[in-house]
């Protein structure tokens, strides 16, 4: 561990209202992290249901069925559907302070390319980003919290979220009122490139803002031999490519992370006639939410501009009925020093990390955009299990060794804060 590292964990210390060390701590810590051990084969055999079974964005009706007939065995109500096929639970006082702790259940239209017993059954789908992972996880501290309702000092909501995969399920449930009065909320999502049993957390901007667009630059073909008689759209098309590579290296503040990528042309097909028309398109990121619509408009200022030139049409789309832009995830600083301290406390400072900033995009956002919140990765990297390869990969596979601990986190997570912020209830 690095200098910086050592200040950096010696401050959250000192900030925290958990001594870490102590005797006190030590037999929570294990208590938690006993209990959950123990569900460790339901755990699994919940996960591997889920994961057989995949559903896309809004058609999550087993997975949600499953949950709900789990938090029916533990006695905790719900509210069933929200957001088409979401589930809300609740346990505690009813009082405040009220926290919610997210979990997303959508699969992705994808094939599984690992041959293993528990392989996805239906063709063309696949939990490849984790969110089987992540709903039982939230179902085992569901199951933790239910056998320690006792020992809540305030509320516990627990949010199922459907379509979290370019859908905007996040935005949906909180049209239907999910947060309601809750003063914070708190997620995790599994990390491949951080070993099993250590967790990362990051201070402010964590996601990127996101959005995609699809470009048609429309000109006049004919025959490649007489280009004078024609108004050519790949000429117009390769000059506005040209120039979208330029908007981030001259447009975006070095320090601030930003990311335009065209990802596909299409036009003619005969090798001697100029096209009508070219499409092409791709996706931006940045690293926050103004600066993702800044180079939205310049991108249709660009295309636009460079078909003028060339003495073409441009018309442009950014698919906002099926890819409404995602807001940047920014941590909440005092809920993510929360994390640390809780993480520390399960799973010891060394398994306790500093989170890289991605380009990816994570409708938590839109939660985070209403109160406070924050998400951490938890790692499920395993090389002896083949747990190694990135989400929305074909050969993504889950060390299901990671189930017990999230599990164990949310829980504290959630114990903890209710008991550090009861007191300030105004």
């Amino acid at each position: 561990m690095n200098a910086i590292a050592t200040i950096y964990l010696f401050a959250v210390f000192l900030s925290s209202s958990i001594v870490l060390g102590s005797e006190e701590d030590e037999v929570y810590a294990k208590e938690i992290m006993g209990a959950a051990q123990k569900e460790k084969e339901w755990l699994v055999s919940v996960r591997r249901q889920i994961h057989q079974h995949p559903e896309l964005a809004f058609q999550e009706h087993n997975t949600s069925s499953l949950i709900r007939a789990q938090l029916h065995k533990f006695g905790i109500p719900y509210t069933y559907p929200v957001a088409k096929t979401g589930v809300v639970a609740q346990l505690g006082s009813g009082s405040r302070p009220i926290i919610a702790i997210r979990a997303d259940m959508d699969a992705l239209p994808l094939q599984e390319l690992v041959e293993w017993e528990h392989k996805s059954k239906i063709d063309g789908r696949m939990h490849a980003c984790g969110h089987d992972a992540h709903t039982t996880m939230l179902l085992g501290a569901a199951k933790l919290l239910s056998q320690r309702q006792d020992k809540l000092q305030g509320t516990v909501r627990l949010i199922f979220q459907p379509a979290e995969e370019g859908a905007r399920g996040a935005s949906e449930m909180i049209k239907e009122g999910v947060l309601q009065d809750a003063e914070a909320i708190f997620s995790l999502h599994i990390d491949h490139t951080t070993p099993t049993g250590a967790i990362a957390s990051i201070p402010g901007a964590f996601t990127a803002a996101g959005c995609v667009f699809e470009a048609r630059i429309v000109g006049v073909g004919g025959h490649a031999a007489s280009p004078h008689t024609n108004i050519d759209p790949v000429l117009a098309t390769s000059f506005a490519i040209l120039a979208l590579q330029q908007l981030v290296s001259r447009e975006s503040d070095p320090l601030q992370s930003n990311v335009l990528s065209v990802t596909f042309v299409k036009g003619g097909t005969a090798l001697n006639v100029i096209p009508s028309y070219v499409k092409f398109g791709g996706t931006l990121r940045s690293q926050t939410t103004e600066g993702m619509y800044y180079f939205r408009q310049r991108i249709k200022e660009v295309i636009e501009g460079q078909a003028a030139v060339h003495r073409c049409n441009a018309y442009l789309d950014f698919k906002e009925e099926d890819f409404t832009p995602y807001p940047a995830a920014v941590n909440d600083n005092n809920l993510h020093l929360h994390v640390v301290r809780v993480g520390q406390l399960l799973l010891g400072p060394d398994n306790v990390h500093e989170a890289e900033k991605v380009m990816a995009g994570e409708d938590f956002a839109y939660f985070q955009q209403v109160i406070p919140g924050t998400m951490f990765s938890i790692g499920i990297r395993n090389d002896k299990v083949g747990s190694i390869h990135s989400p929305h990969s074909p050969f993504f596979f889950l060390d299901e060794e990671v189930l017990p601990i999230g599990a164990a986190l949310h829980t504290a997570l959630a114990e903890l804060y209710l008991k550090e912020h009861k007191h300030t209830i105004h």
